[in-house]
């Protein structure tokens, strides 16, 4: 079990889309983003008469040798932040703490020499619920709701002579849910295990509310990671044993798909992602770090950034941390580096000719 492969492919997951090139919140590329596996509340989703979801149903096979397999089950989104960027109407010395001062909502102001952006951030959640045992499951499903309040924090932007002339605030608005799990005999030691993930956070007047709005109380990017133990290994929906073929077309997924993951041939880990993956997705070992890009090889992306103006460069700068990495390991990128995301040759098999 290869837990350390595992996340680096959910977190590939979690950030496609984050932030597209030209990296920045102007560029249309970044006008609408969090297309992926987003559960809005189910107001909204009502609203739009179903076009946004507000649930997700993984369903898969576990062939059990006995009574004592059991699940780990970990749910995985992104728990959206509003960054506003606001400038003091009058410029003040001190900010007194949890005082949000007179300020005019700005979509970027330059401070101290930094360019500063509204934008939308975003805090990694999860919900774990370990150790379930199959024979149990079948008996009765398991249930676990789950809340993360709203926050707001306020962040000063001081001139070089210490005035205050702006702020940043944080709003996160609270999100509800819940995590549903529960299996039925299949088969003398096989189940099929059906996994929900719901959002179930209120939300007034759904209908006059914008997506941007919804998306503050939606989870995003959502994702579930599934590991077997005691006895218990997957079954591969994409090529299944010919004797489970059928049994493997009956399983409903709704806005995710399960693969398996970890080392070619292991069975005890899988993910089921919304974007559609292949069984045992890997990270490239050229790739030098998150592009939230996968559409676009890291070559042409890397080659593009570095054509980037001096002003285009410092306004990516201002988006957030994220972004402001990319900029520097791509500025910092030695030569051999670059020159591994060219291309790589994984195999080479001898050339047999034609037999006369």
């Amino acid at each position: 079990m290869n837990l350390d492969q595992v996340e680096k492919i959910a977190n590939a997951v979690l950030y496609e889309g984050y932030i597209l090139y030209p990296y920045r919140p102007s560029a249309v590329k970044n006008q609408q983003r969090w297309n992926f596996g987003a559960l809005c509340p189910p107001a909204y989703s009502e609203a739009q008469n179903g076009t946004e979801a507000c649930r997700m149903q993984t369903e898969f096979l576990v062939i059990a040798a006995d009574d004592r397999a059991t699940l780990d089950v970990k749910a995985r989104f992104l728990h959206l932040v509003a960054r506003e960027v606001g400038q003091l109407r009058t410029s003040l010395p001190e900010l007194p703490e949890g005082v949000l001062p007179d300020y005019q909502r700005v979509a970027a102001m330059e401070v101290g020499g930094q360019i500063y952006q509204s934008w939308q951030e975003a805090v990694e959640r999860e919900v774990s619920l370990p150790g379930l045992n199959l024979h149990d499951l079948a008996l009765e499903e398991k249930r676990q709701q789950f809340a993360f309040p709203s926050q707001q924090e306020v962040e000063p932007l001081r001139e070089p002579d210490g005035q205050t002339a702006g702020v940043i605030v944080r709003r996160q608005q609270q999100i509800e849910g819940s995590i549903e799990i529960s299996a039925e005999r299949a088969g003398e030691q096989l189940y099929k295990v059906t996994a929900r993930i719901l959002n179930l956070t209120p939300l007034e007047d759904a209908s006059l509310k914008s997506r941007d709005e919804a998306l503050m109380r939606s989870l995003v990017s959502t994702h579930t990671i599934f590991g077997a133990h005691g006895g218990g290994e997957f079954v591969s929906l994409l090529e299944p044993p010919e004797d489970l073929q059928a049994m493997a077309a009956s399983c409903s997924n709704v806005g995710t798909w399960p693969v398996l993951v970890g080392e070619e041939g292991e069975r005890d880990l899988l993910l089921s992602s919304p974007i559609i993956l292949y069984d045992y997705p890997q990270i490239a070992p050229e790739s030098a770090g998150d592009l939230f890009d996968s559409t676009e090889i890291d070559e042409i992306l890397t080659l593009r950034i570095m054509t980037l103006t001096d002003e285009e460069k410092r306004e990516m700068r201002g988006v957030d941390e994220r972004a402001r990495r990319i900029l520097e390991r791509t500025e910092t990128l030695p030569v051999e580096q670059m020159m591994k995301l060219h291309g790589a040759m994984r195999t080479l098999r001898p050339h047999q000719e034609d037999e006369q």
